[in-house]
This record gives structure tokens, sequence and C-alpha cells, in this order.
């Protein structure tokens, strides 16, 4: 099996240790003068990271968001690391007026020529679907987004992950996007769950054979880092740690290391990782960073290209 990079098709097993979700360029209506745009910061930020040991980061932005998919490739190419690049559609809220009533119609077809074909005339292929849900429920924008990601899923192969906001409607987009849409449990990957650190909850979804992305250390998650490590421990001890992923949300420019506050890309490993090692073992830790991004972001089945 391979993980689509911005540079091709990668074996899953030389994917290394990941950054299953984060942001290099990122640009939201929500976070006017925040926008993560500087292709030289960002180029710095992954040295970094790659100094602290790492190996790939998966990007989570979506389709008009200011992915600079150029400028990912010019990176990778550069640095050495893996980075996979996301089509897919944030929640309406993060564009400008009109965009989503105007590529709504034609999401699928969009999610399938950015997978297949590339992002605009780049020539990268999106490696990952982008989608949202709403705070415990899945509105109108989200049903339609979402129906139209397991399409493109069934068409692509492509691995479905999903922002949820503060963390909750996990189970309603299991429902939608499995038991409705029949795309496999595996291709999907939770995301945010550290923002809603119910642990009966966690269980109850990771019993449901999806991945699990949990994602902090970041700036915008504050409030919620300081559960993680039980959420964790719940999952771990419950026999799910092939389940569970780590990244660190850069979605603001104040939150990089290399040109802002931090805590930043590299954080998830120079600070993150050896808590992880001291709590759980090395074993684990492997699991989390390299193992389970391995199986996680292939690409399955049948894929037009």
């Amino acid at each position: 099996m391979t993980v689509r990079t911005v540079l091709g098709e990668l074996p899953a097993g030389e994917l290394g240790v990941t950054d299953s979700h984060d942001h290099l360029f990122f640009r939201s209506a929500l976070l006017p003068g925040q926008e993560l745009d500087d292709a030289d910061a960002a180029a710095a930020e992954v040295r970094d990271f790659k100094a602290a040991g790492g190996q790939a980061i998966v990007q989570w932005t979506p389709y008009g968001l200011g992915r600079q998919a150029a400028d990912l490739a010019k990176i990778s190419a550069d640095t050495g690391i893996h980075l996979v690049a996301a089509t897919g559609l944030h929640r309406a809220e993060h564009y400008p007026a009109g965009l989503v009533d105007e590529v709504r119609p034609r999401l699928a077809e969009i999610f399938v020529r950015e997978l297949t074909e590339g992002i605009g005339d780049s020539g990268v292929k999106a490696g990952l679907i982008k989608v949202a849900g709403g705070f415990h429920v899945l509105d109108e924008h989200a049903r339609v987004v979402m129906v139209a990601a397991a399409e493109a899923q069934h068409a692509t192969g492509a691995p479905i992950a999903i922002h949820h906001e503060l963390g909750s409607a996990a189970d309603a987009v299991l429902d939608l996007l499995v038991d409705e849409s029949g795309v496999a449990p595996e291709s999907v990957i939770l995301g945010h769950l550290n923002r809603f650190p119910d642990h009966r909850f966690h269980l109850e979804l990771a019993a449901r054979g999806s991945f699990l992305a949990f994602d902090g250390p970041s700036r915008a998650n504050n409030a919620t880092d300081p559960r993680l490590f039980d959420c964790l421990a719940a999952l771990i001890d419950a026999g799910y740690a092939d389940r569970l992923l780590l990244g660190g949300d850069t979605t603001t420019a104040r939150a990089r290391a290399a040109t802002g506050e931090g805590p930043g890309i590299p954080y998830l490993l120079t600070g993150l990782r050896p808590r992880l090692v001291r709590t759980f073992g090395a074993e684990i830790a492997t699991q989390l960073f390299v193992d389970n991004p391995a199986r996680a972001f292939v690409t399955r089945g049948t894929v037009r290209s």
C-alpha cells in the first residue's frame, strides 16, 4: 500500500515519524491577520521538525484555504520531509462569502480531480479528504460535504479526515460515512478528540474501527491538552493503541515555533514524545508516530489516475 504525498506515491512503510495533523499553510476568514502564508517560515518549521527526528507531516488544509500546493512540493523536495496535501471542504464560516454556494454542487468532482489530477495547475495531488462536522450535530452543510467526500473516497480510495467542532459529533459522522455511505471505518480519521475528553465516548468510537486523532499540543487546544494523557491511557489500556494518531494542529502564525510564540510543529517531538515514552514506553510511542500513520493515510483500493 502507498501514501500519496505531494511528490508522488510513497510505500507506506517509508512514511516514518509522522505529525498526523498539522498545517503549513492556512488562511481562514475566522483568523484575520494570523494567516499561515509565508513559505520561508513554513520551510523553517519543517527543518526544525526534521532536526527533532520528524519524517512526515500530514496537512489538513482543504480546498479554498490557501494550501499553496506548489510551495508544499518545493519544501518537501528541499527538506526531504514527506508531505501529504488535502482536498475537501471546511465549515462554511471559514470561507469568503459566496464561495461555498459556488462549489457545493460539484464537490465530489472537485475532490476526485484534486486527488487524481492535482490541485489547480500545481500538478500536486492531494492524498487526503478533509471535511468538518458541527457542534454535536451535522448541519446541512456538513452532510452535503460528507456525502461528497464518501463519493470521492469510493472513487479514489483516499482516507477521510474529520474536523469535529470542539471534538463532538464523531458518532454522527460514523453513522453517515460508514453506516449510511459505506466507507470502510479504517478509511476514516476522527480528529480533535482531545477537545471532547470523554473517555467512554472515545472507547465507543474506537470500537467502531476508525482512527482517532488527538491534535495537541496546540495553542488552540490548550484548555484540553492537560487531559490528553488520560484520554490516551484509557484507550491504550483498552487495547486500542493501534487506532491512535497525534498531531500538532498549528493553525495560526502566532503558534509557529520558527517565527511565532510556539509551540509549533517541532514540539510534538521535542516536548510531547519524550513524555509519551516515559509514560507509556517507547513501543507505544512508535505505534502512535510511525506504525499507525503508515496504516491510516494509505490509499485503499483501486484509484483512477
